[in-house]
């Protein structure tokens, strides 16, 4: 069987990534299928490279071939602070339909990092991907915009300071429950124990308060028989419970071991992903997916990190275990086996990049393509 997969570079350390990252995905599927199964890969335009060649960033070719796509990845692509188009990333999620961001969080072995119990760590964050603060719904201070909605939201009884800046945060039942339902269901297919929903509801009474309800609403009406709630816990059912999103950062530090599956809406996911991911050593070894109901597009979840691209220092481990979590979703398991014990091993080993030397006592520094080749052989 062969897979095809689409690719897109990235800006900055996108480059080096994929040199180390893709022999690595290609010698698993071939160590574990031989000529069994194997990956095509076709690249497409996006950020700076497509900017260079077609004179735009996000080329209507790549988002259509897209649109009829499987399979997916991509290196981190810019996103202009303040300025220019609002986030490639962004665009692609909304255009697509991307609305589950699935980031898994784990533990490898020999990572020091500045919590006593990293491996107690061990959570999968379902990050709902297209409305929130996130849908660019945002008009500048002292614009049109902005102050006709001035007007109308004073004309409602609210007050608002007449120069404001004004961002909406449009959020639906439906968007929240097909979030909250793949949670569910991956939960089930894992068997995992529980489902957390994290939310701001106790301010945000109407949108992430309704994001709560409508988590506990398409548990008891779609999986009814298979869950239940905190308060009322059943032995073999699956929990659903819910915490405010600033207890949860506490409860992820405290009690990390208590939690399996993350629902939450878009801005707290970013927020509770990039800090479980510091807690296991960072987002250098943070894979992700984001996801419609046809396309799996894996990303690294770092930046382009400019300082120091095209000087062999970056870290390919996200890009590298998207190609784990790639080969997971389509069902070749022991190749995704294979690249994170690999991974596991070469940390084990500390010969590891700069951005985890640092946390790792009598580690050796290697390069970009150096990690990669200690994987490569690790396979």
């Amino acid at each position: 069987m062969q897979k095809r997969v689409y690719w897109i570079q990235g800006d900055g350390i996108g480059a080096e990534c994929w040199k180390a990252a893709r022999p690595v995905i290609d010698a698993a599927v071939a160590k574990e299928y031989g000529q069994e199964h194997s990956f095509e890969w076709v690249e497409l335009l996006a950020g700076e490279k497509a900017v260079q060649e077609t004179g735009t960033p996000l080329p209507q070719e790549t988002l259509d071939t897209l649109a009829h796509a499987e399979l997916a990845m991509k290196g981190p692509l810019g996103t202009p602070v303040g300025h220019g188009i609002r986030s490639l990333n962004v665009a692609l999620r909304r255009t697509l339909d991307l609305y589950a961001c699935i980031r898994p969080i784990q533990y490898f072995d020999g990572l020091e990092t500045p919590v006593k119990h990293p491996e107690r760590v061990n959570m999968v964050i379902f990050r709902e991907n297209t409305e929130d603060v996130y849908a660019g719904i945002e008009y500048a201070a002292n614009t049109p915009e902005a102050r006709k909605l001035v007007e109308l939201l004073e004309s409602l009884g609210a007050k608002v300071a007449p120069d404001a800046a004004i961002g909406l945060k449009p959020m639906t039942e439906g968007g929240s429950k097909r979030l909250v339902r793949r949670a569910i269901r991956f939960a089930l297919d894992q068997k995992r124990a529980s489902v957390t929903l994290v939310h701001k509801g106790n301010i945000m009474k109407y949108t992430e308060g309704a994001f709560r309800q409508w988590g506990y609403d398409v548990a008891a009406q779609e999986f009814g028989d298979l869950t239940c709630t905190e308060k009322e816990p059943q032995d073999g059912k699956l929990i659903i419970k819910d915490r405010i999103a600033d207890a949860m950062f506490q409860e992820a530090l405290l009690h990390p071991e208590q939690y399996q599956i993350i629902a939450t809406p878009n801005l707290n996911g970013d927020y509770l992903s990039d800090a479980l991911a510091a807690q296991v050593g960072g987002l250098g070894l943070a894979p992700g997916v984001n996801m419609s109901d046809t396309l799996a597009f894996f990303e690294a979840t770092h930046g382009t990190a400019p300082t120091i691209a095209g000087q062999d220092k970056a870290n390919p481990g996200s890009l590298i275990l998207c190609g784990a979590l790639m080969l997971d979703h389509v069902g070749w398991h022991g190749a995704a086996t294979r690249i994170r014990a690999a991974v596991n091993k070469a940390i084990a080993a500390k010969t590891v990049t700069c951005d985890l030397a640092g946390q790792i006592a009598g580690s050796t520094t290697v390069g970009c393509t150096q990690f990669g080749e200690l994987v490569l052989a690790g396979l």
